[in-house]
């Protein structure tokens, strides 16, 4: 068999990062995780070639080389699938599709020979049978969360490295919440599934091993969903394994707030080499975090909660989202304020949008509320629900919060407040590369002479020498994210 596996091309949003990585000459900012996972589900023997669209041009010769085309992908990648589907019907090529966007959307795609639904630990082998055996069905599907303990590490082979500006790696699935609008806990439940310490760090030795230094995304929905066994058995070993390399990876994920409540946690985190979170904040509306069983934020002080984490060593990246039904008027405003008044620099703020297979989507469709099929994208200014608040005053006021906390002077403003609080460890080491230079020389042309409102990248450039000296380098990436996030709020 030729198997050739397509990542579909991402559309320009504030999570894309487009702009930002013009800065350091790359193409994308992580790889196709869970492609590369089937890869290595696949039998050995087979040909298997890896086109991510984010990265690569898919040409026709390519797709007259496969037997077979697998796909996957999200709902924001959905424009970019369609197409890719077209392209195998019009040369006969068979297609295979699996992840997210087909698990709960898959009647939305045509000409899709085989679908491999849920997770592929228990769908994908059932096919493979069937395939052997000469009879396919058309759809696989199982409502059983598999152990990951037997999950293959990612065929990393098949991936061209020097294009991305992080690698990945999974160490659970699923999360203890429940939000309304969320779709984790329908794809991966409520009880965290972990891979186990010696499968984590054979992973991170096996990315070593290909010669990777730098940033790396842990992908879980809830890092800290399983509290217990990070303490005793995960962070320890990491810390032990990235002092002994002298510190070769910097880590990132994605954590709930709660996270501020265990010191311990944070703290071993930060030793193993973690410097950034990103959090659903969500909204400082108390009605609203009830509305969406938000319930890990309420009773608590999110101001505190971020600044805690900053001052222990993580920097806080922030999910926001206005449109909920028990939104007030003056939402917006209250919005802004708090993300100044955070420091949250890198905060994404989007309308409320109800993804297929959320307990929200179901709800609304019950009171006749929604309009279309999520498109995945919910920072374009649009939605696929009917709100509560006048739709023309939403559209408003949420372009008022993305055009005002990312203008240059709010934005440098927050910047500074984030600096002020912020305590990066002592005892990591900073690799500087070829590319971190090149970003610097192309912020001091790009933002520094040709954007209107230089003087403002100029003032934060003194203030950090003079006063943060050892997160100039932080500041320079964080300028050069605001330009893209700029960049992204034009087109709302």
């Amino acid at each position: 068999m030729k198997i050739l596996l397509v990542y579909p091309e991402t559309p320009l949003t504030f999570w894309s990062f487009h702009n930002a990585l013009k800065f350091i000459s790359k193409k994308s900012s992580e790889p196709p995780l869970g492609i590369l996972t089937v890869a290595a589900m696949l039998p050995d023997h087979w040909e298997k070639k890896l086109i991510d669209m984010n990265v690569s041009n898919l040409k026709d010769e390519h797709l007259n080389w496969a037997d077979y085309v697998f796909i996957s992908g999200m709902n924001v990648h959905s424009e970019s699938i369609h197409e890719v589907i077209k392209r195998c019907n019009a040369i006969g090529t068979k297609v295979v599709a699996g992840g997210p966007v087909f698990t709960f959307d898959h009647q939305e795609f045509s000409g899709v020979d085989h679908f491999i639904l849920n997770e592929a630990e228990i769908t994908l082998p059932l096919f493979l049978k069937d395939l052997e055996e000469g009879c396919p069905k058309p759809i696989y599907t199982s409502d059983i969360f598999p152990d990951i303990e037997n999950t293959p590490v990612p065929q990393w082979d098949l991936l061209e490295h020097r294009k991305y500006a992080s690698l990945s790696i999974q160490y659970s699935r699923g999360c203890p919440y429940n939000c309304e609008f969320c779709t984790i806990t329908q794809l991966n439940g409520r009880n965290p599934r972990t891979k186990s310490k010696e499968q984590f760090i054979f992973e991170l030795d096996t990315l070593y091993s290909y010669g990777w230094r730098g940033s790396i995304f842990i992908v879980d929905d809830n890092f800290i969903g399983n509290k217990v066994k990070l303490k005793r058995e995960i962070l320890p070993a990491l810390i032990e394994w990235s002092k002994a390399r002298n510190y070769p990876f910097l880590f990132y994920t994605e954590v709930s707030i709660n996270l501020a409540d265990d010191e311990e946690l944070a703290n071993l985190m930060v030793a193993a080499g973690f410097h950034m979170t990103f959090i659903g904040i969500e909204t400082t509306n108390p009605m609203s975090l009830k509305e969406c069983g938000k319930s890990q934020n309420l009773n608590r002080d999110l101001v505190a909660s971020v600044k805690k984490l900053q001052n222990l060593g993580l920097q806080v990246s922030g999910g926001f989202i206005v449109g909920f039904d028990n939104d007030p008027p003056h939402i917006f405003e209250q919005m802004i304020q708090f993300i100044q008044k955070s420091g949250i620099v890198t905060a994404m703020v989007g309308l409320l949008n109800a993804p297929s297979g959320t307990r929200l989507f179901k709800r609304l469709k019950s009171e006749n509320r929604l309009l279309k099929i999520s498109n995945g994208n919910n920072t374009d200014g649009t939605t696929n629900i009917i709100p509560k608040m006048d739709p023309q005053k939403l559209l408003k006021g949420y372009r008022d919060i993305v055009k005002t906390i990312y203008s240059q002077k709010e934005y440098y403003e927050r910047m500074k407040i984030f600096l002020r609080e912020y305590r990066p460890p002592i005892n990591k080491s900073i690799r500087i590369k070829f590319h971190d230079i090149l970003a610097l020389f192309r912020s001091l042309w790009v933002l520094g002479v040709r954007e209107n409102g230089k003087r403002f990248y100029w003032k934060l450039i003194f203030f950090t020498l003079l006063k943060h000296p050892r997160k100039f380098a932080l500041s320079v990436t964080m300028a050069i994210y605001g330009y893209h996030f700029r960049r992204i709020a034009d087109t709302i």
